[in-house]
């Protein structure tokens, strides 16, 4: 089992950038899909974008595509978000998911394994 643990999030005016972190702890991190997902105030969870094993395969939610990059790191045992060209409706409380095994399509339901506590993203117009 690994744990998880986000930074990276705070405040900046529409069309600016942050980067999200994810940090994780336990022996197994690299065998693990991880995603990114984010949950707006009086909305649903939402996935935002998922990476594999390897960093090799991404896959992004279309309403972040082309704008968000999802990496990973397994030497530093970490996981990134890059957010660019940030709109208002980007706000949200961003999480970092993962899966300890190969199931993608679980892993954009929500499914996951492991859960990080959450990192505010504030983007003002």
């Amino acid at each position: 089992q690994v744990q998880l643990v986000e930074s990276g999030g705070g405040l900046v005016q529409a069309g600016g950038s942050l980067r999200l972190s994810c940090a994780a702890s336990g022996r197994t991190f690299s065998n693990y899909i991880m995603g990114w997902f984010r949950q707006a105030p009086g909305k649903e969870r939402e996935f935002v974008a998922a990476i594999n094993w390897g960093g090799g395969s991404t896959y992004y939610a279309d309403s972040v595509k082309g704008r968000f990059t999802i990496s990973r790191d397994n030497a530093k045992k970490m996981v990134y978000l890059q957010m660019n060209s940030l709109k208002p409706e980007d706000t949200a409380v961003y999480y970092c998911a993962g899966r300890s095994d190969s199931s993608f399509s679980e892993l954009f339901r929500g499914e996951a394994d492991a859960w990080g506590q959450g990192t505010q993203v504030t983007v003002s117009s």
